[in-house]
């Protein structure tokens, strides 16, 4: 068995505390690194600081033997320069003018030509050593022969000297001369240096070696060099805390605070307030030191342990938080848990009282009653609890005990945690039965209200539904007669009311489990033409496009609910008519190749959508606010109703709205194809139709209508030229020509616009067959009497000598139509018509000149696709006329 953990007082402050002082262990740890990973990277620095001034001091001492032993001897033995020129600044300063101008050079008092030369050869030797640095640098050159201070520097001395009383080159010489005499003077001390000194007007921090040169019989000669340390200190140490002083302890060893090999000339001291980091320069007795400010150091610290210190603060916070609200909390139980330990206690005591039940907890340990309700206390007087222990082990923990002419069923079980404590529940079955019988009898009256309210709906429906058709009925003949709006309303009116009786006799019928489909075979377009046209009213008024799209064959049976379909597909475009405002709705039937008896209607509008609350009608009636126009208002028993019918029929509906984009309305159901034998001949075998139709949807649907019925479809594209057709279909007034159907989706039916050409609509499969018989009955008759009359036009013809002239003049200027018109060259072709009808009306053929006329015109207007049919018309009607003559 794991051990627990005993959550006492001692043993959470105990817990706490070791957390907070392993807390402060890890903080203490983590500034101690810290503050020795600084310490040590500034040994580093300073030990790298202290070999890169040794290299510029030996660098120096090397530069200072250099002129000293090879450039001011060899000018003093060696006869002057006569070209040297020096300006005279000031009394006793002198400038040496130069080409190359690295360095400056400046002699201060009286001097000879050998001093000039001496200075020359300094310059151009330091020119070459300085000439690849940045820093500022100066060496002074103090002469024991005629006491003469010479100055070259890389710093603009010409430009300073100019104003030599003010300037602070007059104070630096005037200190470096000082210097220099002091160190000559000095005669146990031959090389010195200066601490860390300042250039104020440059910000540059420098120091100064100093070497004298003793000469018998002459004073001593003093170079001194001015070395810059800007260059060698790292950004991040300040310059300020700097210092350069004597090494006092250098003969000592300094191994004792040093960590490894790279930081033994390096030791770290604490001088309050500071923390000195000591370097010490080799071959010098000089030491570089770094002070640090115990403040500044604490500070950079906090700075760098920032977010471990926030982190370990917010720790040491919580853990203190924590102890407090668990030693109050539950350690330490308040009075206000007290009160909640005694509000449980009465809770508990409410909800046993309130129990419909017999409870008690007996323990048989102390004989008491640990708890029980009223129902218990009034049965426990006549009550062996023992036996009823005894009883109910023997019948699984269930008994039934009769106690004052009452039966009870008494349930016994034992407490779990302790052994001797008993559960005691008792039931009055007696009461039961009895609430049994009165649920039984609501149950009942219940189902007699549900009987009665169907009853009412149905009988209701039926009285109402006669006279609403009546008027329905007289309305539509009236609005026939008349175009007023007022009667076009009120015929809209009495139709949704009918609409909603119906809906409501229906929806009572499937609720009360009245209704069942009934299946019959039947044609799914002409379901969908009776639809579309009773729909053409209102899309009229609205000003909408309905485009009917069935992707199945016109003369398709199918086996299903006609009228339960049929009402699901009105209802939903009713209500699409309700939610659309302009655009278009469009039906579209098709099936699967896999699943050819299950049929998919899909329904869309571009509407406002539909709301959520529309869509909650889906599952209940009347549940939302539904949309309305200004002719009426959708139903809200709809949906359900929809959904109910396809769900009877045993297929479903799906509702898809987008917010001012649609809604699509999907319907799946079962209606399975029924078998048909074939058929031998097509309504329309052998018809060619030429169809210009400028919508793409329009275009399928006619083509798809037209070879259904066996009628070949050629399109202005496809058509080769010189091929005939039968009729001409198009949705363009302007193209209307010869024996045509203008298409168009508001007409009721079909009606003549004049002996040749018909309007129909193109979403009515029914009315645009019987234009089309129409029609080609019209031109048949038409073809007949023109047979007839040509055939007594020709007579002349071949009873005259006028045959020949025919033949040679005419057929040629037949291929040159088809030669122009392929060209578009249209004056020329207007020429050929004109000729070809003169021919016509010389030799008396009427139907020629006539179709010469009509050329004409289409030329005027440019009309390549007439003039393509009217040339290949008169193209038919020279061949027929040659067939004749030559027979």
């Amino acid at each position: 068995m794991p051990y627990k953990f005993p959550l006492t007082s001692g043993n959470v402050t105990r817990f706490f505390v070791v957390f907070n002082l392993v807390l402060f262990l890890a903080l203490g740890a983590m500034v101690h690194n810290s503050v020795n990973a600084w310490i040590t990277e500034k040994r580093y620095a300073m030990t790298d600081l202290a070999r890169a001034m040794q290299k510029r001091i030996d660098a120096s001492r090397f530069a200072t033997w250099q002129i000293y032993e090879n450039l001011a001897t060899s000018a003093a033995g060696s006869s002057p320069n006569s070209n040297l020129q020096e300006t005279r600044l000031r009394p006793d300063v002198y400038y040496l003018e130069k080409t190359r101008r690295k360095t400056e050079a400046l002699i201060f008092g009286s001097h000879d030509s050998s001093t000039l030369d001496m200075t020359m050869r300094m310059s151009n030797y330091l020119d070459t050593l300085w000439g690849a640095e940045n820093p500022t640098w100066s060496m002074y050159f103090l002469n024991g022969q005629d006491n003469s201070l010479i100055m070259i520097s890389t710093l603009p001395l010409k430009d300073m000297a100019t104003r030599y009383k003010e300037s602070a080159i007059n104070t630096l010489v005037d200190s470096r001369r000082a210097e220099m005499l002091q160190q000559a003077n000095a005669l146990d001390e031959r090389e010195s240096f200066s601490p860390l000194r300042h250039f104020a007007w440059q910000n540059d921090h420098y120091f100064t070696l100093r070497t004298t040169f003793n000469q018998p019989g002459h004073l001593a000669t003093v170079v001194a060099f001015d070395l810059p340390v800007n260059d060698l200190i790292p950004r991040n140490m300040p310059l300020e805390n700097f210092q350069l002083r004597q090494d006092a302890t250098q003969s000592s060893t300094t191994a004792t605070t040093s960590d490894d090999t790279s930081s033994e000339s390096t030791h770290v001291a604490l001088v309050n307030p500071n923390l000195e980091i000591a370097a010490s320069l080799p071959s010098t007795s000089l030491q570089l030191v770094y002070r640090v400010p115990l403040t500044s150091l604490a500070l950079d610290t906090l700075h760098n342990l920032m977010w471990p210190l926030l982190i370990n603060l917010v720790l040491f916070l919580l853990s203190i938080a924590g102890i407090t609200l668990l030693r109050q909390q539950s350690l330490r139980p308040n009075e206000n848990q007290s009160a909640e330990l005694d509000s449980l206690r009465m809770l508990n005591e409410e909800i046993v009282a309130s129990l419909p039940v017999g409870l008690l907890v007996y323990d048989f340990a102390t004989n008491r009653t640990l708890l029980s309700n009223k129902i218990a206390e009034h049965l426990l007087p006549h009550l062996n609890l023992q036996k009823i222990i005894n009883m109910s082990d023997q019948h699984q923990g269930v008994l039934q005990a009769t106690i004052n002419n009452e039966v009870y069923e008494i349930r016994h079980a034992r407490s779990v945690l302790s052994p001797h404590t008993q559960l005691f529940m008792m039931r009055d079955q007696d009461r039961e039965l009895l609430v049994n019988k009165k649920l039984q009898k609501a149950q009942q009256v219940l189902d007699r209200n549900h009987q009665m309210r169907q009853q009412l709906m149905h009988n209701l429906g039926h009285a109402l539904n006669r006279p609403l058709q009546s008027m329905v009925k007289q309305l539509v003949q009236l609005s026939q007669r008349d175009d007023d709006e007022s009667v076009l309303d009120l015929l809209d009116e009495s139709q949704g009311l009918a609409r909603l009786v119906d809906d409501i006799v229906l929806l009572n019928r499937l609720e009360a489990h009245d209704w069942s489909p009934d299946a019959s075979v039947f044609n799914l377009q002409d379901m969908l033409d009776e639809i579309a046209l009773e729909s053409l009213p209102l899309l009229r008024r609205k000003g909408l496009a309905l485009v009917v799209n069935n992707h199945l064959a016109n003369d398709e049976m199918r086996f299903g609910d006609r009228r339960a379909l049929r009402k699901v597909l009105t209802t939903l475009m009713h209500y699409s008519l309700t939610t659309t405002r302009w655009g278009k709705i469009s039906l579209e039937i098709k099936t699967t190749e896999d699943k050819p008896n299950q049929v998919l209607l899909q329904l869309v509008d571009t509407g406002s959508g539909l709301s959520v609350d529309e869509l909650a009608n889906v599952d209940f009636p009347y549940l939302g606010e539904t949309t309305q126009d200004r002719f009426g208002q959708a139903s809200g028993m709809a949906f359900f109703l929809c959904k109910q019918l396809c769900k009877q029929m045993g297929g479903q509906l799906e509702i898809i709205a987008k917010p001012d984009i649609g809604t699509r309305y999907n319907i799946q159901l079962p209606l399975a194809l029924e078998q048909q034998g074939e058929q031998e001949e097509k309504l329309l075998e052998g018809v060619t139709a030429l169809v210009d139709i400028a919508v793409e949807d329009v275009h399928k649907i006619v083509c798809r209508h037209l070879e259904n019925w066996g009628a070949k479809c050629l399109t202005s594209d496809e058509r080769l030229t010189g091929q005939d057709h039968d009729v001409l279909v198009t949705d363009d007034p302007a193209r209307l020509n010869g024996w045509a159907l203008l298409l168009a989706g508001d007409e009721m039916g079909h009606h003549a616009l004049n002996d040749q050409q018909f309007r129909v609509n193109f979403n009515l499969s029914n009315a645009l067959l019987d234009a089309l018989l129409a029609l080609i009955e019209k031109q048949l008759s038409h073809d007949l009497l023109e047979e007839s009359r040509e055939d007594e036009e020709a007579t002349p013809l071949m009873s005259g000598g006028y045959f020949q002239l025919f033949t040679e003049t005419v057929p040629p200027d037949v291929k040159r139509l088809y030669t122009e018109a392929a060209e578009k060259d249209y004056p020329s072709l207007a020429q050929t018509a004109h000729r070809l009808k003169g021919v016509f009306a010389m030799l008396n053929l009427g139907s020629g000149k006539l179709l010469c006329e009509a050329l004409e015109q289409h030329i005027k207007v440019c009309d390549d696709l007439t003039i393509k049919n009217t040339t290949s018309e008169i193209d038919a009607y020279v061949s027929q006329l040659l067939q004749q003559g030559n027979q």
